[in-house]
């Protein structure tokens, strides 16, 4: 399947014959469609080709609309003052669309011809608990992920794990003074944490905590044995923990390779840029100078030889391009490291890898919350497991009340209470912060998640009273003639085009919307027309167009990571 909109490819061929100054990508770009439904489907101004004709946009206009001579997919062409309006042929359109999806139920695309699109998302801090600043990347890296894998890339998930850093030095320091073995292991990452704030409340009375801690993330580089089995005990604690969110998510990566992956192959890196004599010393520390790019200098070893953030992502991004030879490299975190990713990505330039215009940083605004700015460090956090416990539990009540007997009240309630939570985060723009509300976020009526949830449920049961036949040797899609089923049709049409757009901005709200669109084309057009009637043609008609909305709108959830429940 194309990723284009059909009724868009029809005029875009139509204007190409007639105007050889511009590309069929500039036409595409230049059509509008017209603020009135009486002024066509598409509009195409002719103000740009003004100065090439030396004529009025006007006259170029109707000159352009009377070379149109192949009018078979059109009902009619007008020129109107500057704009030239298309009308489509309803029927053929329609039928040329519906078609397309009842030959690819599966909704099979192919454009990214498997090239590898590397995604780093997720990637929680070890030892401490997940909360619900990581809801964001996490969510977020998934969706991205999944557009990918569907329009016909391979997509290579990559849970980069906080696993390395002088923060276990100051955790070792942490359970030496004030932890226990046998606390940790009834209390598991909740230990680890209160340790954690313990340490940082004590190092701002006493400073020499802090010097401690970067004596033994030096051992840790250095591979003591002592600060090495330690630290894997930290970090087994922390995967049990983050499995059980990944789980309630549904959520899987490809590779858990974090930070202390690369540990062993960043000697090699630091040499190189000695070597190219990209890095120089300052103050006992190696750094790269930045300052012709206006940037500061990205520090590389601190002075007692340690790494930093940039030295392993310089690693990893090298790593990566040799493993997977990606074709993008997404790195899915907050905008408050956007100068972090700009500075190493420099690095990988000033290297001579030609593949650094590949690396993409993906960045994303806060979450809002009543209980104000989370710190990890002080113990105010809102914890992800807590959060869609909540949202389960409140939609379970939900459904308590509004359809008791309800068959898998568990499952569904699950299903929406965290699809519920997932749409809210996607709905907008990422970069914009997200205000949470409960009252908004499961809301049944609004642009939310249980809304496109239950118009899927809800013409799942339609589908069922017909017990999921439909005859299609008996549609005509001339029965289609309701307006309200041809700008179905043309929200049908517009969901590849919506997908890729999606990926080529890296916003899965597009998506998002896009499926609260589509709800609302259907939910117009099912109180308008009545699906289940006598005549079969019309009955069949109306059934198949349904369940190609049915269909797209499980696609575009499970784009987003949501599940589609057949019943709610």
């Amino acid at each position: 399947m194309k990723g284009k909109s059909l009724m868009k490819e029809i005029v875009v061929e139509l204007l190409s014959n007639s105007i050889e100054s511009l590309s069929c990508e500039e036409i595409e770009n230049l059509l509008e469609i017209p603020p009135k439904k009486d002024m066509g489907d598409y509009a195409f101004p002719c103000f740009k080709l003004a100065s090439v004709y030396k004529k009025s946009p006007a006259i170029i206009a109707k000159e352009i609309e009377e070379s149109i001579k192949d009018r078979q997919n059109m009902e009619r062409i007008e020129a109107v003052g500057p704009y030239i309006n298309f009308y489509v042929d309803k029927v053929m359109f329609i039928s040329k669309v519906l078609d397309k999806y009842i030959n690819n139920k599966d909704i099979k695309v192919n454009i990214g011809d498997g090239k590898n699109i590397v995604i780093d998302y997720s990637s929680p801090n070890i030892a401490k608990k997940f909360h619900i600043g990581h809801l964001r990347t996490t969510i977020i890296g998934n969706s991205l992920y999944k557009m990918f894998n569907f329009l016909g890339y391979n997509s290579i998930g990559i849970n980069h794990l906080g696993d390395w850093g002088t923060q276990f030095g100051k955790l070792i320091v942490a359970y030496k003074k004030w932890g226990s073995k046998e606390a940790i292991e009834e209390n598991g990452i909740d230990e680890l944490g209160k340790i954690y704030v313990k340490f940082h409340d004590e190092a701002e009375i006493d400073d020499s905590l802090n010097d401690e801690a970067r004596a033994w993330f030096t051992k840790m580089e250095n591979g003591n044995e002592e600060a090495l089995e330690l630290w894997k005990w930290f970090k087994e604690i922390s995967l049990k923990e983050f499995e059980k969110i990944y789980d309630l998510l549904d959520i899987s990566f490809d590779s858990y390779a974090g930070e202390s992956f690369y540990n062993d192959k960043m000697d090699a890196v630091v040499s190189g840029l000695e070597e190219k004599g990209i890095t120089k010393l300052s103050e006992g520390a190696r750094i790269v100078d930045l300052e012709e790019y206006n940037m500061p200098p990205c520090l590389i070893t601190k002075k007692d030889g340690s790494t930093l953030y940039a030295t392993r992502d310089i690693t990893a991004g090298i790593y990566r391009k040799n493993e997977y030879d990606f074709h993008k490299c997404l790195y899915v975190t907050g905008l408050e490291q956007k100068l972090h990713f700009s500075q190493w990505f420099k690095v990988i330039e000033l290297l001579g890898y030609k593949w650094s215009k590949d690396l993409v940083h993906v960045p994303y605004g806060m979450v809002s919350m009543a209980t104000g700015k989370l710190s990890t460090r002080k113990g105010n956090i809102i914890l992800v497991e807590d959060l869609l416990n909540e949202a389960i539990q409140k939609t379970k009540d939900i459904i308590e009340e509004k359809n008791p007997n309800l068959k898998e009240k568990e499952k569904v309630a699950k299903q929406v209470g965290i699809g519920a939570i997932i749409f809210n985060d996607l709905y907008n723009s990422r970069i914009k912060d997200v205000t949470f509300s409960w009252d908004k976020v499961l809301n049944f009526q609004g642009e939310t998640g249980p809304y496109v949830q239950y118009t899927h449920a809800r013409i799942c049961s339609i589908l069922n009273r017909v017990d999921n036949k439909i005859d299609i040797s008996k549609i005509d899609y001339s029965l289609l003639a309701e307006e309200s089923a041809y700008y179905l049709v043309k929200e049908i049409d517009r969901f590849i085009t919506a997908v890729r757009e999606a990926t080529d901005k890296l916003e899965p709200y597009i998506v998002a919307r896009y499926a609260v669109s589509l709800s609302q084309k259907f939910s117009k057009f099912y109180d308008e027309c009545q699906i289940i009637v006598d005549n079969e043609e019309i009955r069949n008609t109306r059934l198949i167009l349904i369940d190609i909305v049915k269909n797209i709108l499980s696609t575009s959830l499970g784009l987003l990571g949501i599940n589609s429940p057949e019943q709610m």
